[in-house]
């Protein structure tokens, strides 16, 4: 942008050489120039004077290419000094010139893409920007663009209760900035809290014992904020109390025992050693819809969108189409496994299977035709896990394999556990996984796509808390909860941590015991 007003008069270029050729100046060679000393203060001023008078009568193009010459007859040293001069004059705070065009709103939205460390220099500029920053709340924007993009601070902002202040518009209710500023270094301390938790393996422990009183253990289990939901080798459906620890109702129906189960805000869906698949009501525990399609155990399933996938030991796997809990038909059946199917997952792309006979297989949603094969354990697979491209799978050749379902190769082996993984979850950070050798084990997810990283940086930690295999596990930013053949379910806190000198990896535990009537 260029400043001033312009004037438009013919100058002979006859007038640029003589200004050029004034004593003022020096003379232009092709050698190093030699300093002149300057003539007597008063020709010198006047000569000056002179030299801007005509200056000023030429256009702006005209005066540019003037100073090009001038600069180009200078030293070193000199193009220094005026490189010094013009740097604060190039330089604009349009953070504080917009405000004053009344642009707040631009500058709030051009501070608001700052992260924490920048927004901190920021409000040191000057008391302008520190204003703009305060007025427009960025802090809050902050933690609020945080909490959107980041399960971690979600959790946070859900389980300290800050949620209540963010997500408002400027009422009375909303605290000034300052308290979001000082909100924000409390947040970081949580979370590199948890972290490290999470990698030393401190925790409380909180253990429901199930007491079932005929055959023992908890096969699968689902959970959110209010509750836990579990299927047991009893035949029955337990739903407990996620602050007490109570169990607040019981479902029976099954006539063998619940190997898998799934709920969402309507429905529980629980599949049986029975060989049946029943659709409860979530609040009610009523029975709306029983399936009766595989000829053996019904061993996982899953559904989501209106698409149910159900796999059995009987070697198939049903692809049904859920348009409500009552009306509920089969799509499909894929057959093409060699031995029984023990765990199947999908999105809108892929549904993949795994199975006892050693492969894992990739069919097309859409058309449930077959794409192609995953081979590489040595034996059966019990457990997997598929998101985006990644699959993690678990066998009872003791090890975990991740792949690229796109290419079907192997990225990784994990070794560690010493019997068969049955269970296997992951997220963002983390693979958690837990084995017919009673432990659970947390691994480092993006060290573990690294083929750089050896093999012994891998597994972070190892929980050992569980009497008998262990069955099924769920986790989050702040929890694991699995559930076992000694017929507990176990709650591993890694937010609410005691720090009365437990020792790493062993925390307090409350005991809470279900007796069954």
């Amino acid at each position: 942008m260029r400043y001033g007003i312009r004037l438009y008069w013919d100058i002979s270029n006859s007038d640029k050489c003589n200004i050029l050729k004034c004593s003022c100046f020096p003379q232009l060679s092709n050698g190093p120039v030699v300093s002149r000393k300057r003539p007597s203060e008063g020709n010198y001023e006047k000569e000056k004077e002179h030299c801007i008078a005509l200056f000023d009568q030429w256009s702006e193009a005209d005066q540019v290419e003037f100073v090009e010459r001038l600069i180009s007859r200078m030293c070193h040293y000199q193009h220094g000094h005026i490189n010094s001069y013009l740097k604060p004059m190039l330089q604009r705070d349009f953070i504080t010139a917009l405000p004053a065009q009344g642009l707040d709103h631009i500058a709030e939205n051009i501070l608001s893409f700052l992260d924490a460390r920048s927004l901190c220099s920021a409000e040191l500029v000057c008391k302008e920007w520190q204003r703009v920053i305060s007025e427009g709340m960025l802090w809050k924007k902050l933690i609020e663009r945080m909490v959107r993009t980041d399960p971690l601070w979600k959790g946070l902002s859900e389980r300290h209760q800050w949620e209540k202040y963010l997500f408002k518009n400027r009422t009375a209710e909303v605290p000034p900035n300052s308290y979001y500023h000082s909100l924000y270094p409390k947040i970081i301390q949580d979370i590199e809290t948890i972290e490290a938790n999470w990698r030393c393996g401190r925790h409380n422990l909180q253990r429901i014992q199930c007491r079932s009183e005929n055959s023992k253990g908890v096969y699968c289990l689902q959970y959110d904020d209010e509750k836990i939901i579990s299927g047991l080798r009893d035949n029955s459906i337990k739903i407990w109390d996620k602050q007490t620890l109570e169990c607040l109702k019981i479902l029976t129906g099954h006539t063998g025992s619940v190997l898998c189960l799934q709920y969402d805000e309507r429905v529980i869906v629980t599949g049986s050693s029975d060989s049946t698949v029943r659709v409860w009501e979530v609040t009610t525990g009523e029975v709306l819809n029983t399936l009766i399609h595989h000829n053996e155990a019904v061993l996982h399933l899953r559904f989501a969108n209106g698409l149910m996938v159900t796999c059995s030991k009987d070697r198939s796997i049903a692809v049904w189409d859920m348009a409500s809990p009552t009306d509920i038909s089969l799509r499909r059946v894929l057959v093409g496994h060699r031995a029984a199917v023990n765990v199947v997952d999908f999105d809108d792309k892929y549904i993949v299977s795994a199975s006892g006979d050693r492969t894992i297989k990739v069919w097309s949603t859409s058309t449930c035709e077959f794409v192609r094969t995953l081979n590489g354990h040595k034996r059966g697979i019990a457990c997997l896990q598929y998101r985006d491209r990644l699959v993690v799978s678990g066998s009872s050749d003791n090890t975990i394999r991740l792949w690229d379902i796109e290419c079907g190769a192997c990225l990784r082996v994990l070794e560690g556990h010493e019997e068969l993984v049955r269970c296997i979850r992951f997220d963002n950070k983390r693979i958690v996984s837990g084995a017919y050798d009673g432990k659970i084990k947390v691994w480092d997810l993006q060290a573990a796509l690294d083929p750089r990283a050896p093999a012994s940086t891998l597994c972070l930690r190892t929980l050992v808390e569980h009497s008998g295999r262990v069955f099924r596990l769920q986790f989050d930013e702040f929890q694991i909860i699995s559930s076992s053949h000694d017929d507990t379910i176990l709650i591993w806190d890694f937010l609410n941590v005691s720090t009365n000198g437990q020792s790493e990896g062993r925390s307090p535990s409350r005991t809470y015991t279900y007796i069954s009537r």
